[in-house]
């Protein structure tokens, strides 16, 4: 008689977030005069692991949604782009999260998020976990929004317990204030992930929460204490610092990119960053890898769409051209056109600065949340900007293209259709130009982008019978 073969071993399991992104097809449009919006995979957890799965890893991701057409689409997307979905389960009586965002690169993208009355992904309970797949799993991913709320505070931590630091334990600081009751009691539950994880990833604030410290340096040296045998420190414009146990530095400069919106490059940088940790490499080609796929997804829409392939990667760190649209290799389904890629009618972009690091989520057009006859992408000239007391045209709905993930649709969200001339509303200054441009025509003028922003689609609302959260960056390198 045979032995049974014990099953194979995932390279990443991720646990955390899941929601859905519903994210303007245009730049330069305050929400209110949004027509048109794509539908995509969220949730910081949720994107590390398709980040790690389109560089080739096997992932998965432990995570909840709600018993809703929402949760239905997660799973969709999550086959599409190759990640398990064994353990997304749903929660009856809970709404799938959704979030909203604005689109003003290089540097501002207010988010909007509704996990009320409390998200799914919170409700996880110890007695679901496969703990033999999660301590087997050559990376065990677990964030700060996690220990947030029980159930799921107590389920992190007894995963974390179970796996033992067996191979690669990451915990990233993931530090939402808004998603806490109390946020003075945070740093107690992160000193406990910390005494179970191998490696730590967070920004300076996201360290001050975690260590007390602010200086990067002595941060780095405090969640080496703390347990961790790896430490990673995002620093917006200064780039990222990693430190080993064994005295191991590496100091990585961001990478020059025209960004178009900001919000996914931390968790492509985390994706990469299993790769690059299970590859073996050096700790500076980990960092340098790391930052070059969080710069390819800031030059993109949205983050889980967005996500490189390896040859992406490689082309960004031989002095290559960050590419505009994703290019999955010759085995992969061919993506269909993005009418959001750059041509010569665009002119030139903003040009600044991304540390993919420091920045966060979501993903490329992959629908909206009703459907539409499909309709020719729109055709926009050099001068897109308004004229001065003409008339503008208004902005045709478009169906957009989504290379290598769910399909797309679009359609018109609103009883009428904004055309992107009106001066701004509310408290939001005026900007120099709201024409209706595609997502990869960034704002005129240079800025220095940090790419140290909010994570994407997944913040929502806290847990609790509250009005949506919005969320705004601090500016270059600041995020809340």
């Amino acid at each position: 008689m045979s032995q049974r073969s014990e099953p194979e071993p995932y390279d990443v399991i991720t646990m955390g977030r899941i929601g859905v992104d519903l994210y303007p097809l245009r730049t330069g449009v305050p929400l209110a005069k949004v027509d048109v919006f794509g539908k995509f995979l969220g949730g910081s957890a949720t994107n590390v692991a398709v980040g790690a799965a389109r560089l080739g890893r096997r992932s998965a991701v432990i995570t909840r949604t709600g018993a809703d057409a929402f949760g239905d689409y997660l799973h969709d997307a999550l086959r599409d782009f190759g990640v398990d979905d064994r353990w997304v389960t749903p929660v009856h009586g809970l709404p799938t999260p959704v979030t909203f965002c604005e689109i003003f690169p290089p540097d501002d993208f207010p988010l909007w998020f509704y996990r009320q009355p409390k998200a799914p992904d919170l409700e996880l309970h110890q007695h679901e976990l496969d703990l033999p797949a999660i301590r087997s799993a050559r990376v065990f991913w677990v964030t700060g929004t996690g220990l947030s709320e029980e159930p799921s505070r107590s389920t992190t931590l007894a995963a974390l317990a179970h796996r033992d630091r067996a191979g690669i334990t990451v915990f990233d600081l993931d530090w939402r204030p808004m998603f806490w009751r109390d946020p003075d009691a945070a740093r107690s539950y992160y000193h406990q992930a910390l005494t179970a994880a191998t490696v730590a990833v967070g920004n300076l604030d996201e360290c001050e929460i975690a260590t007390g410290e602010r200086d990067p340096l002595t941060a780095a040296r405090a969640l080496l204490e703390a347990g961790a045998e790896l430490a990673v420190v995002k620093q917006g414009p200064k780039g990222v610092l990693a430190l080993h146990r064994d005295g191991t530095r590496a100091d990585v400069p961001p990478v020059p990119v025209a960004v178009v919106n900001g919000l996914g490059a931390g968790d492509a940088f985390g994706g990469a960053l299993c790769h690059g940790l299970l590859a073996g490499w050096d700790l500076e080609r980990v960092m340098r890898y790391a930052n070059a796929a969080g710069a390819i997804v800031a030059a993109r829409l949205a983050c889980s769409t967005a996500m490189p392939y390896p040859a992406e990667v490689d082309q960004v760190l031989s002095g290559g051209p960050v590419p505009r649209s994703p290019t999955p290799p010759p085995q992969a389904p061919a993506p269909q056109p993005d009418p959001f890629a750059p041509t010569a009618q665009l002119g030139e972009t903003s040009r600044g600065v991304v540390d993919p690091a420091d920045s966060a989520h979501t993903a490329d057009p992959a629908g909206t949340a009703h459907l539409a006859q499909p309709a020719d992408p729109p055709q926009l000239s050099p001068s897109a900007t308004p004229q001065a007391k003409a008339p503008p045209p208004k902005a045709t709905p478009a169906t957009p293209a989504v290379p290598a993930g769910p399909a797309a649709s679009a359609t018109p969200v609103a009883p009428a259709a904004a055309t992107g001339t009106e001066a701004p509303t509310g408290d939001r200054p005026s900007r120099a130009s709201s024409a209706p441009v595609p997502p990869s025509q960034d704002s005129p003028g240079d800025e220095d982008y940090t790419g140290d922003q909010n994570r994407s689609g997944d913040q929502d609302c806290p847990g609790g019978p509250r009005a949506p959260s919005t969320e705004r960056p601090e500016g270059p390198g600041g995020r809340p």
